[in-house]
């Protein structure tokens, strides 16, 4: 019973170094307005986020969800510096709504690199129902926020376009992006 106060801002301050935001610029189908006559193709912006789970000797490799990346004619990364660079896909899974991206070590400056991290991974087999939960990302693409939560349940089956798929539920607050 009570009022109880939750910090996570050190665990924040440690994984965001690792968090980056992701802008996506997707070609718009150019409408057609009579004969012979053809309208401007324009581009739709999308946000979302990404953290950073490796690099290699040229590049450094980002996971974030495929509707994030999908149909992008051009990605940008913006690190905790605030400094942006552009990102090409690695792959993707439709099923897991996950995708890869990556983006240079030549094209990051030193400035950047010193500011980032490479994400310590978990492994969710050891998640227990009720332990807390950190949701960081670009909500509605105005940049990082922070909330907290539970784990509510795990194993939960989720049926998206015919494809069933193992869930963490959890309570924490995750807006579009």
């Amino acid at each position: 019973e009570g009022t109880y106060v939750i910090d996570v801002s050190e665990v924040v301050e440690n994984v965001m170094p690792s968090i980056v935001a992701i802008t996506s610029k997707t070609l718009v189908k150019s409408g057609y307005y009579g004969p012979g006559y053809f309208g401007n193709s324009q581009y739709a912006t999308g946000a979302g986020s990404g953290i950073i789970i490796s690099q290699t000797d040229t590049e450094l490799l980002i996971l974030t969800n495929k509707h994030v990346i999908e149909d992008a004619e051009q990605l940008s990364v913006k690190f905790i510096n605030d400094k942006s660079v552009d990102a090409t896909v690695k792959g993707a899974s439709s099923s897991k709504d996950i995708a890869i991206i990556s983006i240079p070590l030549s094209s990051i400056d030193e400035e950047t690199l010193k500011s980032i991290k490479i994400a310590t991974i978990g492994s969710s087999n050891d998640l227990k129902v009720g332990q807390g939960v950190i949701a960081i990302g670009n909500a509605l693409g105005y940049g990082q926020s922070v909330t907290t939560g539970v784990i509510s349940a795990l194993n939960r089956e989720v049926t998206i376009d015919n494809i069933t798929t193992n869930m963490i539920q959890t309570d924490a607050a995750i807006n579009g992006g």
